[in-house]
């Protein structure tokens, strides 16, 4: 198996427990892709069209990036996880895809969600990046076993 790069945005946490575990799995390196400006708890409230994750959804801002992958060259696959926002992608996502050149590199995406399929966001990343080879994506809870893991990353 190639060099393996973890690659997640976890605004409540959940989406790190599972990244962490697929690096676990796959022997991979872990990246947290932080905002340079951290959400609160009224910043994630979907309910209120006025809060910060709301207004960036809907009107496509990109939140700025705190940190950079100093070393992408060293990874052939890179696992993108995040939480589905509005059926699709947070922003901070189509930035960090943006300022990082992932061209050539297999990319497989997963994310965590109550209850959203993948299969928008899933469409909405290849839209906006048709350049890019997504390989596979999939929906983790966080219950999978260390096999489901691994299997899913062949």
């Amino acid at each position: 198996m190639s060099k393996v790069l973890v690659s997640y945005f976890s605004a409540s946490g959940t989406t790190k427990r599972v990244a962490e575990k697929v690096a676990a799995a796959v022997n991979g390196d872990l990246f947290e892709i932080e905002p340079k400006e951290k959400y609160t708890k009224e910043d994630l409230d979907w309910m209120n069209k006025q809060s910060r994750s709301s207004v960036e959804m809907n009107e496509n801002i990109k939140p700025e990036i705190a940190n950079k992958v100093s070393n992408l060259d060293e990874y052939d696959t890179v696992c993108l996880a995040f939480p589905i926002w509005w059926y699709k992608e947070p922003t901070i996502i189509d930035k960090f895809l943006e300022e990082n050149n992932m061209e050539g590199k297999n990319i497989y995406v997963f994310v965590t969600s109550g209850s959203s399929p993948i299969d928008s966001t899933y469409k909405s990343l290849h839209d906006n990046f048709p350049n890019l080879n997504f390989v596979s994506g999939k929906r983790f809870t966080g219950d999978e076993s260390e096999e489901d893991y691994k299997s899913w990353l062949v």
